[in-house]
């Protein structure tokens, strides 16, 4: 039992046929869940949107407490402070509140950045509680933004891009003045992960922070350009 929840390992191998099941996997459950949510009653569609976010924050804060217990707690590292692992602590409040301006914010912050976490995970480990923890908390974002999607009905506009982009912004920025009195690297502010990321593309540090600031806008458009494209068929 301790070795699934305290040991680590490194056999879980990016850009594989694992890494392609797993997210295939995910996928499909995702897919079966919305499909299953339609044909519920509002009652419990809500319920299971509530279900769904309270335990991607649970594991969150599991994984945090198995952290400080293992005495392997680094406060420059282990702090849920990176953007998915803070969106997952309290995405909860989506759907328990189920507020519009909540979901536009995140909609965003999710597609963008969370759904890039699947492509190019920053955690190896293999069938253990890291692996689960790191796939389920990541995939149930994008899965828990397509639920409130589909089955709240809800759909990000053009304003939605600007609003999220704010929110980004002032994370950033806490996330700066966090990292300068902790000498932590939360959100990426002052390297580069180390594990292979798009960031890659974008040179060194601070030139791949001016480069995100320049393309994120359109990145958050080509995500918006679906709803823009059928938004009459709604």
């Amino acid at each position: 039992m301790n070795d699934f929840f305290l040991k680590e390992n490194n056999d879980f191998i990016p850009f594989s046929m694992q890494h392609l099941l797993v997210v295939l996997l995910l996928f499909l459950f995702g897919y079966l869940l919305i499909k299953w949510a339609k044909k519920q009653s509002e009652k419990i569609q809500i319920l299971t949107g509530n279900i769904l976010t309270i335990s991607i924050s649970f594991f969150v804060i599991i994984g945090f407490v198995i952290k400080i217990y293992s005495d392997n707690f680094n406060i420059q590292e282990d702090l849920p402070l990176h953007l998915c692992s803070f969106l997952a602590l309290i995405i909860p409040i989506v759907s328990l509140k189920r507020n519009y301006l909540h979901y536009e914010i995140f909609f965003f912050l999710i597609l963008a950045g969370t759904l890039q976490s699947l492509i190019t995970p920053s955690s190896y480990s293999f069938l253990n509680f890291e692996f689960f923890r790191y796939w389920f908390v990541h995939a149930g974002l994008v899965i828990f933004m397509m639920y409130a999607t589909f089955i709240y009905k809800m759909r990000p506009t053009l304003k939605s891009v600007f609003k999220s982009f704010i929110g980004m912004q002032v994370y950033m920025v806490l996330m700066f003045v966090l990292n300068y009195f902790l000498g932590s690297n939360y959100f990426y502010t002052n390297r580069k992960p180390i594990s292979a990321s798009m960031l890659d593309l974008f040179g060194e540090w601070p030139y791949y922070v001016f480069v995100v600031e320049l393309i994120v806008i359109p990145y958050f458009l080509l995500i918006y350009l679906p709803f823009y494209l059928t938004r009459k068929r709604i």
